[in-house]
C-alpha cells in the first residue's frame, strides 16, 4: 500500500493491517516515506489512536528496522533483563539497579538517554566519570555484559532506527505525547535489546513527564500489554515524582550519591524504596526467585554484602574508567567552583515541591539541555535537596547546596529553588513512593 493510502485510512479512523504498518517502517528506515508523510502519520494516529493488535504491529516494525541482539550464542547462566523509566528528576536509579540485578544473578544491558527538558539523562550522569566509555560498539558490550553481568551505555544507532527517525518528527509535529506512539517507541529499543524480561518505572506528579496519575496509569498498562504481546515478559510500576527522588540533582553530583549508597551509606528512603522494588521485580520476572519477597531479600544481601559494588567497580573499569573509582570517585569526579547553601526566606516545614522547577533549575546551572546538540556541565546540581515533611530554617537547615560554574549562575539558582518550595507549619503530607503493580 501507497504511504499516504495508510496515512488516509489511519486519519479515516481505519484499523491498519499488521503488512500495511510493517512496510511504513520500512519507509521511514530507507527513506521511502517523506517527512511530511512521516509527520501526517503522526498526527493521525495522535487523533485516531491504535488498537491493541497495531500497537503491537508497529513495535515489532520498529524494533525490526535494526540489529536485534541475541544473546543466546554467549551461554550467559543468567537471563537477560533492564528497567526504564519515563524520567524525574533525581532519578538515579539505573545506576544502582544495574549492579544489584547482576549481583543477583541477571545480565543488564542497559540502553539511556540523554537527558532532554527537564529530566535528567543516564547516559550523562554515566558520562561525568573519566575515561568511561558510554557509546561502545556492540561486541564491547556483549563482553562487558558477558564479563560483568552489567552495562550502563548509551542506546546506539544500529537499535531501532526508525524510532530514531519518527521520534524526532513527533519533537516538532506536536505528537510526542500520542501513549501509542511513547509505547512504541519505548519497547522497540528494549526488545532490540534481546532482554527476557523489563521492568517499567512509570513516574507521575510534578517532575514527571506525565504528571497527572490516569496518563501515567494508561502509559503503564499500554506498555505491558504492548510488551507482552511482543514476547517481552514486563511489569509496570507507578512511582511518585512530586518531589526530587534521593538527595541530589544533577551529574555528577547523583553519581557520588550513588556511590556512597553502594558503598555503605545509608540511601535516602525513597530512592531505596523504588530501587528496590524495580529490582525486585526484575530479579522475579528472571526466575532468580520464587517471590516477590525472597526477591527482596536477595536485593537487600546484594548490597549490604558488597557484591553489587564491587559489580558497580568493575563495570567502569571494563568500560575505561578509572580502576579505583569506586574508593576514590570524589578525586575523578569534577567539582563546581561555586559551593553555596540555600536557605529558605523563613523558617517553615516542607508542603509541595514544584520538582518540575528543580529540573529547569539543574539546565539552567548547565546540568542539562534543551536541545539534543546541547553540551552539559556536569559539575553542576544540587546537593542535600530537602523533601517533604523536612523542617528548614534561614540561621538552620537548608534547602539545599548548590553547585555552579559562576557566583551569577549560583545566585540565579538560589531564586529558582526558594521558589520551587512551599513552606507551611503543619505538617506535610506523603504519599507512598510505589503506588501501583502493572502486569500485561
Amino acid at each position: 500500500m501507497l504511504p499516504q493510502e495508510i496515512i488516509r485510512q489511519k486519519r479515516d479512523g481505519g484499523r491498519l493491517a499488521a503488512a500495511d504498518i510493517t512496510d511504513f517502517v520500512r519507509g521511514l528506515t530507507d527513506g521511502r516515506v517523506t517527512e511530511g508523510q512521516a509527520a501526517a502519520f503522526a498526527m493521525a494516529v495522535y487523533f485516531q489512536g491504535l488498537e491493541m493488535e497495531e500497537r503491537v504491529a508497529l513495535t515489532r516494525a520498529m524494533t525490526q528496522s535494526g540489529t536485534v541482539m541475541e544473546w543466546r550464542s554467549q551461554n550467559l547462566p543468567g537471563p537477560i533483563l533492564d528497567k526504564h523509566s519515563t524520567g524525574g528528576v533525581g532519578d538515579k536509579v539505573s545506576l544502582l539497579l544495574a549492579p544489584l540485578v547482576a549481583a543477583c544473578g541477571g545480565f543488564v544491558p542497559m540502553l539511556s538517554g540523554r537527558g532532554l527538558g527537564h529530566t535528567g539523562g543516564t547516559f550523562d550522569k554515566m558520562e561525568s566519570i573519566p575515561g568511561y566509555v558510554v557509546q561502545p560498539d556492540l561486541e564491547r558490550l556483549r563482553q562487558v555484559v558477558r564479563e560483568v553481568g552489567c552495562a550502563v551505555i548509551g542506546a546506539t544507532s544500529d537499535l531501532a532506527p526508525a524510532d530514531r527517525r519518527l521520534y524526532s518528527i513527533r519533537d516538532v509535529t506536536a505528537t510526542v505525547e500520542s501513549i501509542d506512539l511513547i509505547t512504541a517507541s519505548i519497547l522497540s529499543k528494549k526488545l532490540a535489546a534481546g532482554l527476557d524480561g523489563l521492568v517499567m518505572d512509570v513516574k507521575f506528579g510534578s517532575g514527571a513527564f506525565m504528571a497527572k496519575y490516569d496518563d501515567a496509569q494508561a502509559l503503564a498498562r499500554s506498555i505491558a500489554s504492548v510488551a507482552r504481546g511482543a514476547g517481552l515478559p514486563t511489569v509496570s510500576l507507578l512511582t511518585d515524582m512530586n518531589e526530587v527522588l534521593g538527595t541530589t540533582a544533577g551529574n555528577a553530583v547523583e553519581v557520588a550519591e550513588c556511590v556512597a549508597i553502594l558503598k555503605g551509606e545509608a540511601p535516602e528512603a525513597r530512592l531505596w524504596d523504588v530501587t528496590r522494588e524495580l529490582t525486585a521485580e526484575l530479579v522475579l520476572l528472571g526466575k532468580l526467585a520464587t517471590d516477590l519477597d525472597e526477591a527482596r531479600a536477595k536485593v537487600d544481601r546484594a548490597l549490604a554484602d558488597g557484591s553489587a559494588a564491587d559489580r558497580f567497580s568493575r563495570m567502569v573499569t571494563a568500560l575505561g574508567g578509572p580502576a579505583d573509582f569506586l574508593e576514590r570517585s570524589d578525586t575523578y569526579l569534577a567539582a563546581a567552583p561555586v559551593v553555596r547553601d540555600i536557605h529558605a526566606a523563613e523558617a517553615g516545614t516542607v508542603t509541595a515541591v514544584d520538582t518540575r522547577a528543580v529540573g529547569i533549575a539543574v539546565v539552567a546551572l548547565g546540568g542539562g539541555r534543551t536541545r539534543p546538540q546541547d553540551g552539559v556541565d556536569h559539575r553542576v546540581g544540587f546537593t542535600g535537596i530537602v523533601g517533604l515533611g523536612d523542617q528548614v530554617d534561614p540561621a538552620g537547615r537548608p534547602l539545599a547546596r548548590v553547585h555552579a560554574a559562576t557566583e551569577a549562575d549560583a545566585d540565579a539558582a538560589v531564586a529558582a529553588l526558594r521558589q520551587a518550595f512551599t513552606l507551611g507549619a503543619g505538617p506535610a503530607t506523603r504519599g507512598p513512593t510505589v503506588t501501583e503493580r502493572i502486569l500485561g
